[in-house]
C-alpha cells in the first residue's frame, strides 16, 4: 500500500478529532489621540445597569476592556485626556468614581457617594466583538468590527 495514501486520511482524522473553540469576542478600546487617557464605560448587564473604571491606554494603543461578549447593544463611554485636559463626554448620566470602580445602578449617585458623569452612546448593532476607537480633537469615533 502506498503510504501517501494513507497520511491525508490520518490528518482528516486529527483535524475533525480536535476541539472546537469558540470564537472570541471582546470589547475593546484604541487611543488614536497623543495623549494618555482614562476610560470608564457603562451598559446594561443582566443584573441590571453597571460602570466601570478607569482603564489607563496609553497613546496609540489598544487594550481589552471586557473579555467575552458584548454585554449589551448600547455601550456608554467616558474618557479623559490625561496629559491635555478635556474629556470625551455625553449627555448619558452614570456613576463613576475618582479610583478603579464597578458600579451597579444609575440613579442617586451623588447620594451614594459617587460623581454623577456624562457618557456618549456607542450602537453595536448587537456585534459580539466591537472596538471603540477614540481620535484627538474633532471627533470621537466608534468602530466595530
Amino acid at each position: 500500500m502506498n503510504p501517501k495514501v494513507l497520511i491525508l486520511p490520518v490528518a482528516a482524522a486529527l483535524f475533525l478529532a480536535a476541539p472546537l473553540r469558540p470564537a472570541l469576542a471582546d470589547l475593546k478600546f484604541c487611543n488614536g489621540t497623543q495623549s494618555r487617557v482614562g476610560v470608564s464605560i457603562g451598559y446594561q448587564s443582566p443584573d441590571g445597569w453597571a460602570t466601570e473604571g478607569w482603564w489607563n491606554i496609553a497613546s496609540q494603543a489598544c487594550e481589552t476592556l471586557l473579555k467575552g461578549a458584548v454585554p449589551s447593544r448600547f455601550i456608554y463611554v467616558h474618557a479623559v485626556d490625561y496629559d491635555r485636559g478635556g474629556e470625551w463626554a455625553g449627555t448619558n448620566f452614570m456613576c463613576t468614581a475618582d479610583k478603579t470602580f464597578s458600579i451597579r445602578g444609575v440613579q442617586d449617585c451623588p447620594k451614594r457617594g459617587y460623581k454623577r458623569t456624562g457618557f456618549f452612546e456607542v450602537d453595536t448593532g448587537e456585534a459580539q466583538e466591537w472596538t471603540v476607537r477614540l481620535t484627538d480633537p474633532g471627533g470621537k469615533e466608534a468602530n466595530g468590527r
